[in-house]
């Protein structure tokens, strides 16, 4: 890499050039895809302990009123509600995954963009715009450096969604060329969060910071506020700072030619969405044996569900998200795998320890990240087999809009039963007719 690479200016000049008129439609209904989905992982997190805890702490630092906070009647200023909405979004493992680099793609970006768009005019057609291209190259970013960087242990969702906030919100804020530059290279110094924060309330610092630090550097750099000229692949610049040789190629080549964004999983389970094809295996096979006693598991999956959810030992429901021995176990279990069964009282449920217990992991290459078998050894002695080359929700096999919509209904349902957010569902799907959003975010706020 040198310091005139000029990579950072082709993507900032990429985000200040594209039009609405040149995103491909199927892209733009991604976007209302990702921000239904969105609403619900929200609303879903959104009076969970980490948001509670970091809402006080913010609160007492905010005089601002600025912008609303999805599912709750405060309000705050906007940075601080672009952090708490990233790690409501986030706090769940509930959210959408870009899948060949492991990032949470709306958690960070979605969140900064609303805040914004209670200070500024945007239309919807614009909100989708600065979506989409901050998705794209937030997405760029971390492929040029995947799968090595999350396996480093640094957690991608933040360390690029900081770029996807700064660039979406650069968008709207309508900077020019340099301006952008420099609003990347302060979201670059601002980059990181760590994997050894999973499962903890830390990992939510990260992803709320990426959307906070992401659109501050966007207004910093309206302001005239400089940075260096090639952020990314600089000397001294990210890449070379965390240790990664990237390919850079995957940054810009083919720039609005393809979009990342259609390459979006969305999750059926608030887990980790390596072991979603597990619980698609265990729970379709528990659907056709439900009164049988299983004495052992064998599950099958990418080295990356090794990596990351082998942790038989947990003691927390937010440690459950991310074990697969547990989200095998609960399943099995209670034939479900929502929002209760990786809680507290499921972890320390003495069925599921006794169940999780007889749960063996094996890693093996030749599946991908969506893929998975389970080997199921009932107490008479029988062995059965259920695989899955796609989990359900993945972008080989998608949830519908239907799906997605219902997914909302039940997020909303869960803090508030008489929660109608069918004015929501149907402002999302609107959006690119829309001359004004700045009231999207309060459409996710129960009406007393």
């Amino acid at each position: 890499m040198s310091q005139t690479s000029g990579v950072t200016q082709r993507l900032a000049r990429f985000v200040v050039e594209t039009r609405w008129d040149n995103i491909p439609q199927p892209v733009r209904h991604q976007a209302k895809r990702s921000l239904i989905n969105f609403f619900a992982v929200a609303l879903a997190g959104c009076r969970t302990a980490p948001v509670e805890i970091a809402l006080r702490s913010l609160a007492e630092f905010s005089g601002g009123k600025q912008a609303t906070i999805v599912g709750r009647c405060e309000r705050i200023d906007a940075l601080s509600a672009a952090f708490l909405n990233a790690a409501a979004a986030n706090v769940h493992d509930f959210c959408d995954t870009h899948v060949r680099t492991v990032i949470h793609p709306t958690a960070p970006v979605a969140p900064a963009l609303l805040a914004l768009a209670e200070l500024r005019e945007v239309s919807g057609a614009d909100l989708l715009l600065a979506f989409i291209l901050g998705n794209e190259i937030q997405a760029r970013i971390g492929l040029a450096i995947s799968p090595s960087h999350y396996s480093r242990g640094w957690h991608i969702t933040s360390t690029c969604g900081v770029f996807g906030a700064a660039g979406g919100a650069g968008k709207l804020l309508r900077l020019d060329e340099r301006q952008m530059v420099w609003a990347l290279g302060t979201a670059a110094t601002q980059a990181a969060g760590l994997c050894e924060c999973l499962g903890t309330a830390a990992k939510s610092a990260s992803v709320g910071n990426a959307a906070r630090n992401g659109l501050w550097s966007a207004l910093l750099a309206q302001q005239g506020f400089d940075g260096p000229p090639e952020p990314l692949a600089g000397v001294q610049g990210y890449y070379n700072a965390i240790a990664e040789t990237p390919d850079l190629s995957r940054v810009t080549e083919g720039l609005s030619e393809s979009w990342e964004l259609m390459a979006t999983s969305y999750k059926p389970y608030p887990c980790g969405f390596v072991i979603h094809p597990v619980l698609d295996c265990v729970l379709d096979w528990r659907a056709d044996h439900p009164t049988a006693e299983v004495a052992r598991i064998v599950v099958r999956g990418h080295p990356l569900l090794g990596d990351r959810a082998d942790r038989p030992d947990v003691s927390t429901g937010r440690e459950s998200q991310v074990s697969v021995q547990h989200a095998a176990a609960v399943a099995l279990l209670t034939g479900k795998a929502g929002l209760d069964e990786f809680s507290n009282a499921r972890v320390r449920d003495p069925d599921v320890l006794a169940l999780r217990s007889k749960v063996e992991l094996i890693r093996d290459p030749a599946f991908s990240t969506i893929a998975a078998s389970v080997e199921i050894t009932t107490a008479d002695g029988r062995i059965h087999h259920r695989s899955q080359s796609a989990s359900r929700g993945s972008d080989a096999n998608p949830m519908s809009d239907a799906e997605l919509e219902d997914k909302l209904r039940r997020a909303a349902a869960g803090w508030e039963p008489q929660h109608d957010v069918a004015p929501l569902i149907d402002a999302v799907w609107a959006l690119d007719s829309s001359a004004d959003v700045s009231a999207l975010a309060s459409l996710a706020v129960p009406r007393k």
